[in-house]
């Protein structure tokens, strides 16, 4: 059984950090591209992050290029997202995704953590 659980979220001050971190389990975790999504409140789900299933490439969306880094540690199946500078309108459900980086269909999702940005 595939399992994609998230931790690490909680409630920050606007410009501090936050790491979250993703474990994901039931599959072969080095054959899998692994990505962050993150939804606001009446908001459509957006990609933050992206990491190839070696490490060796990452992809940032332009709203948090320069304050967040994505890696992961294929040893420990886990990927993490270090959030710095942190703003409110950071403020969303962080969803984890593993993608199969050869095999289409093999795609699964985590249920979300949530960051809240706010003084």
């Amino acid at each position: 059984q595939v399992q994609v659980v998230e931790s690490g979220g909680g409630l920050v001050q606007p410009g501090g950090s936050l790491r979250l971190s993703c474990v994901a389990s039931g599959i072969t975790f080095s054959n899998y591209a692994m990505n962050w999504y993150r939804q606001a409140p009446g908001k459509e789900r957006e990609l933050v992050a992206a990491i190839s299933w070696a490490g060796g490439n990452t992809n940032y969306g332009d709203s948090v290029k320069g304050r967040f880094a994505m890696s992961r540690d294929n040893a420990l199946n886990t990927v993490y997202l270090q959030m710095n500078s942190l703003k409110p309108e950071d403020t969303a459900v962080y969803y984890c995704n593993a993608v199969h980086r050869m095999v289409k269909g093999f795609n699964y999702w985590g249920r979300g953590t949530q960051v809240t940005v706010s003084s």
